[in-house]
């Protein structure tokens, strides 16, 4: 089990995933806040999965949102519960849509990355960040790896530590506005949100 494993496992599991993931919206109170601090509607989800909740409670806050996710079942879990907005089948590694957007979300994706793979993204961030965007994403609370579980099947999780993720996101043109490890009112999740001040 590594990180070429994740695409593979939300595939055999997403309708599983899409059924049984929480409803609760225990992450409204980032997403208000990365919403309050992007510029414009513009959303970019990475590793949108089926779309519920986070990308449709984002769009009736009016976000106009456009999903990304390595899973073609997933992409259809999404375009089903949010017809009218954009998703995409990619891999967020490789992702170059040439549009910018006003925030970008990496929520319980990115940490499926590699080591090496996340620090990769510190150029995919700025190559689709509007001037002023919010970016927020979870990840560890340090540097290591980890094993969590997907409908019973075993996904890798990686982190960098707040260091590294500190000088990645200021050398990608990223200025940190706040850092939480193991949230608690998250359900201890560690989240991390920035504003893009690059060009």
């Amino acid at each position: 089990m590594g990180p070429e494993d994740i695409l593979p496992t939300y595939e055999r599991r997403a309708a599983g995933f899409a059924a049984h993931r929480s409803r609760d919206l225990f992450e409204r109170d980032w997403l208000d806040r990365m919403w309050a601090a992007a510029p414009g509607r513009r959303v970019l989800d990475l590793g949108c999965g089926p779309g519920v909740p986070i990308a449709t409670y984002l769009s009736g806050l009016g976000a106009e949102i456009t999903g990304v996710d390595g899973a073609a079942a997933m992409v259809a879990l999404f375009r089903r519960a949010l017809p009218g907005h954009s998703v995409v089948q990619a891999d967020m590694r490789a992702l170059d849509l040439d549009r910018r957007f006003d925030a970008i979300l990496a929520w319980n994706s990115f940490f499926h990355l590699s080591a090496t793979d996340q620090r990769a993204m510190f150029a995919v961030f700025p190559a689709h960040a509007a001037p002023g965007a919010a970016l927020m994403f979870t990840c560890g609370p340090d540097a290591g790896e980890a094993t969590g579980q997907v409908e019973g099947d075993p996904v890798y999780h990686a982190s960098l530590s707040p260091e590294d993720y500190e000088d990645g996101l200021a050398s990608a043109g990223f200025r940190t506005l706040d850092w939480r490890p193991e949230d608690p009112g998250c359900a201890g999740h560690s989240v991390r949100l920035a504003r893009f001040t690059g060009g």
